[in-house]
């Protein structure tokens, strides 16, 4: 039987209120030559019922179902089954243009040095509705400066080779939560990487993403896969391949602070709560952004936490609870009084557009009372 030469690859558990919409924006692809497998791992809701109804109707969808598990774990046992020679991920809430496909395979196939290539990503919130854009690094070069302190790239906007995915040891079970990061810095060790700058998927933010949900886990597991890229190059064993379970003790013990935790953990959480604001969660956001500011804040930067208490102040005003919103007003500028530099500046600028446009407008009546003068 001939093989495909892509493999998409999909992990379904109780997304059902996007799944459709992802499904569909795959087997409508301009790109045709793919196997589309999709694992369930574990979905009580009618996840099952949408993917079977899919599977009846196009014969390149390949569904399976195992044990509830971790999301790595879930990832490791579709990319298990794939033919292609390449793999592209798919998650079950966003969704990909008609081209994605097309413009990967045909970039990999002109450039086989390459073996990880993401995208250019439109950020949605949860009912499509655009929220930006969002590029990332293209250029090999770009990416290894960036990879030590974030990751530049989108998950599921990846196509990989097949071949070095396996050489790399796919996804590690410990990293639940970044372990797409830590296999992006594993293969980056193996081949060059890339990313299109063309938008290929709309990336969906909404409050039940799994990553959104259990942020500090997240933050944890970054910390852990620079800890483990540092070892191995400086050719020292790699700690996580005898540790199993990432835990704030763990990280300690291989000189990661407490201090250096916490901050991340934070770092992290503010950035969720702006991601919850843009996508209009507010209550959602506020909820989250008052756990933060309720716990250890020694160690974050003072004027991150201002920030957070002038986002929470609008949060609050947009709830119609002012004199609240006011009180934490007063302790933003209180704590760290540049902070009201930051909501006077846009309004600032917004005068002087205004003031230019007046000028504009009396230079040009004056321009018509010259003319009428002349007729």
């Amino acid at each position: 039987m001939h093989k495909p030469l892509v493999s998409v690859v999909m992990v379904v558990c109780n997304v059902d209120r996007f799944l459709a919409a992802s499904i569909e924006s795959i087997l409508t692809q301009t790109f045709r030559e793919f196997e589309f497998i999709v694992v369930d791992f574990g979905s009580t809701d009618t996840s099952k019922p949408i993917v079977s109804s899919y599977m009846a109707k196009d014969s390149r969808m390949k569904v399976h179902e195992i044990p509830h598990c971790s999301l790595a774990e879930a990832r490791n046992a579709a990319c298990s089954l794939a033919e292609g020679q390449y793999i592209a991920i798919m998650d079950a809430d966003d969704v990909s243009l008609p081209n994605r496909l097309r413009w990967q395979v045909s970039f990999m196939e002109k450039e086989p040095d390459v073996g990880l290539l993401g995208g250019a990503v439109e950020w949605i919130d949860g009912t499509g509705r655009p929220l930006h854009v969002q590029f990332h690094p293209a250029e090999d070069d770009e990416i290894r400066a960036a990879l030590p302190n974030g990751y530049p790239f989108c998950h599921p906007s990846l196509i990989m080779r097949r071949d070095t995915f396996l050489r790399a040891g796919g996804y590690r079970p410990a990293f639940t939560q970044a372990e797409d990061y830590d296999l992006a810095i594993r293969m980056s060790e193996q081949c060059k990487c890339s990313n299109l700058k063309q938008v290929v998927l709309k990336y969906r933010i909404h409050p039940y993403q799994d990553s959104m949900r259990k942020v500090g886990q997240q933050a944890l597991a970054m910390l852990a896969a620079q800890v483990s890229a540092v070892s191995r190059k400086n050719r020292l064993p790699d700690p996580f391949d005898s540790i199993k379970v990432i835990t704030p003790e763990a990280l300690a013990a291989l000189g990661v602070t407490k201090a250096r935790q916490k901050g991340q953990i934070a770092t992290y959480s503010m950035q969720w709560v702006r991601n919850m604001c843009m996508a209009g969660e507010y209550s959602v956001a506020l909820r989250e952004a008052l756990k933060v500011l309720r716990s250890d804040l020694d160690c974050i930067e003072g004027w991150r936490v201002a920030d957070l208490r002038l986002l929470v102040a609008g949060l609050y005003w947009k709830q119609g609870r002012f004199v609240r919103s006011c009180l934490t007003l007063v302790r933003a500028l209180a704590s760290r009084p540049i902070t009201m530099g930051r909501p006077i500046k846009p309004l600032l600028r917004r005068l002087q557009h205004l003031n230019h446009q007046r000028v504009a407008l009396r230079g040009k009546d004056n321009e018509d009372f010259s003319h009428l003068m002349h007729v």
